[in-house]
C-alpha cells in the first residue's frame, strides 16, 4: 500500500469518527431534551460511551479515528491539499483547519487518558488548567483577552452557516446528483446548526468578559444549557439536537464522498 493510498484511508477514517462523535451528542442531546441530566458535550458523551457494553472499544475506534483526523486537518493546513492559497482568505482558513487539528488532538488524547486511567486523574490535568487560566486571567485586561478569544469561535460559526447557505462544501464531493439529493439538505442543516452552537460559545465568553473565572470555558453544554433554559427550551435544544445528528451525516457522507487530494510532494502514489 502507498503512503498515498494510506494517507486517504487515515483522512476518510477521520471524517467518520467525527461523525460517530457528532452522533453520539446529538443522540444524548436528544434525550437531554427532556432529562437534563444527559450530557451534551464531547467530554460527557465519551465517559457516557465509556460505560456502556462494548465501550472501551468503541471509545478506542474514536480515539484513533479523531487521532487520524487530527493528523489529517494539520496536512490540510500546511501542505494545502485543498488548494487554498497563500492570500489572506486562504492563511485565514488554514489557521482554522490547523486550530481543529489541535483540538481533535487534544480531545482524543482526553479520550485515550479515559482508556488507561481512571476519571480522579484526568481531573488532576483540568485542575492545572484551572490554574493556569487563572493566572492569565489576573491580568488587570484579562477580559480582553475573553474578547478576542471569542472572536474565534464566532469566525468558525459564521464560516459554518455560510457554508450551510451556500453549499459550498458541494465543490468538495464526488457523488452523483441521486446521492446529493438526500446529502446536501441534511449536511446544509448540519453545518448551519454546528454553526448557531459555535456563535453562541462565542457570546458565552463574550458576555462573561471580566467576570470570567477560572473554570472551564463556555463549551457546548454550556451553549446547549443555555438553550433548555430559553422559553420552548426543550423544543429549541430538540432542534439543535436533530442539527447535530445531521452534522454527523454530512461528516459521514465526508468519510463516503469527499475529494481527497493527496498529491503532496514527498508522498509516493501507488
Amino acid at each position: 500500500m502507498s503512503a498515498q493510498h494510506s494517507l486517504v484511508i487515515l483522512a476518510r477514517g477521520g471524517y467518520a469518527a467525527r461523525g460517530m462523535l457528532y452522533l453520539i451528542i446529538g443522540i444524548f442531546a436528544l434525550l437531554a431534551a427532556r432529562d437534563s441530566t444527559k450530557p451534551k458535550d464531547s467530554h460527557k458523551s465519551l465517559e457516557a460511551l465509556l460505560s456502556q457494553p462494548f465501550g472501551y472499544f468503541l471509545v478506542g475506534l474514536v480515539v484513533a479515528g479523531l487521532l487520524a483526523f487530527a493528523a489529517w486537518r494539520v496536512l490540510q493546513a500546511t501542505r494545502d491539499v485543498d488548494h487554498h492559497d497563500k492570500k489572506f482568505k486562504g492563511l485565514v482558513i488554514r489557521a482554522g483547519l490547523l486550530a481543529g487539528g489541535l483540538v481533535n488532538g487534544a480531545l482524543a488524547l482526553f479520550a485515550m487518558g479515559l482508556l488507561i486511567t481512571d476519571l480522579k486523574s484526568s481531573g488532576s490535568s483540568s485542575g492545572q488548567t484551572r490554574d493556569l487560566l487563572a493566572h492569565l486571567l489576573s491580568w488587570k485586561h484579562s477580559n480582553l483577552l475573553v474578547y478576542l478569544i471569542a472572536l474565534v469561535p464566532l469566525g468558525v460559526g459564521i464560516a459554518h452557516i455560510f457554508k450551510g447557505w451556500k453549499a459550498s462544501f458541494e465543490r468538495y464531493f464526488e457523488a452523483d446528483a441521486d446521492v446529493m439529493r438526500y446529502v446536501r439538505p441534511v449536511s446544509r442543516f448540519g453545518l448551519v446548526a454546528r454553526g448557531v452552537v459555535f456563535i453562541e460559545i462565542s457570546l458565552l465568553l463574550a458576555i462573561s468578559g471580566s467576570t470570567y473565572q477560572a473554570m472551564d470555558p463556555p463549551g457546548m453544554k454550556e451553549a446547549l444549557d443555555a438553550l433548555q433554559n430559553l422559553p420552548a427550551g426543550w423544543l429549541m435544544l430538540m432542534v439543535m439536537a436533530l442539527g447535530l445528528i445531521a452534522f454527523s451525516v454530512y461528516s459521514f457522507s465526508e468519510a463516503f464522498w469527499r475529494k481527497i487530494n493527496m498529491d503532496v510532494p514527498g508522498v509516493s502514489r501507488a
